[in-house]
């Protein structure tokens, strides 16, 4: 089966279980409109699909993607900012009760920044996103012993969560609803390698397992 051909069949799955067997869940979504409760920040890799990954059901979810799960800083400009956009629909309009900034093991972005993969000789865009945490690799191998290739790419992968985090607490609209307790902030990351779910912990600023039944 082509890519494409693949495509058309899962789609016959997904109308005949949404349109068919569960049409109540699509009618209700489209008659009253979509009130997800949780909004992600996830990575745009294709073995990180947060519908998949947390088996969620339409309208559960709104989704960010981008390239290594970034959230730049709090930058009104005339430039063209999809992700901010993005956070400003889920929390403004929309009302989410829940950002997670979900990370994952393996990231491409984050590879490409630890071995300047993208220098601005060969990137048009890349290399300008990923700057957002180019101070990230210093940091992380400064902080400690030195690091193997693998050790340095998942603390890299982890502190780019945690300075995602903290770049959403610079945006007005979502510090306002968080101090007032009508939002809550998660950092979320996943080792696709062992199937391992973590859980940023703002305090100590380090990543705990999650329990999972």
């Amino acid at each position: 089966m082509d890519a494409i051909n693949k495509l058309v069949k899962g789609y016959a799955k997904f109308r005949n279980k949404y349109f068919e067997e569960g049409k109540h869940i699509y009618s209700g979504l489209v008659e009253n409109g979509q009130f997800p409760e949780i909004a992600v920040v996830a990575c745009s890799d294709s073995r990180v699909d947060p519908a998949i990954v947390f088996q969620c059901d339409p309208g559960d979810l709104f989704t960010i993607r981008n390239v290594a799960n970034l959230v730049p800083p709090y930058e009104p400009s005339k430039g063209h900012h999809g992700t901010s956009a993005a956070l400003e629909f889920a929390v403004e309009n929309l009302e989410v009760k829940h950002v997670i900034v979900l990370g994952h093991s393996l990231c491409g972005g984050i590879q490409a920044l630890i071995h300047n993969d993208h220098a601005e000789c060969d990137s048009h865009f890349i290399s300008q996103w990923m700057s957002i945490m180019s101070d990230v690799p210093r940091k992380v191998l400064a902080s400690g012993p030195a690091h193997s290739t693998g050790d340095a790419a998942k603390d890299c992968e982890m502190a780019a969560i945690g300075l995602s985090l903290d770049h959403l607490m610079q945006f007005p609209f979502v510090q306002e609803r968080v101090e007032a307790g009508a939002l809550k902030l998660h950092g979320w990351y996943i080792d696709i390698i062992s199937g391992e779910l973590m859980n940023f912990d703002p305090e100590s600023r380090k990543f705990i397992t999650a329990k999972i039944a």
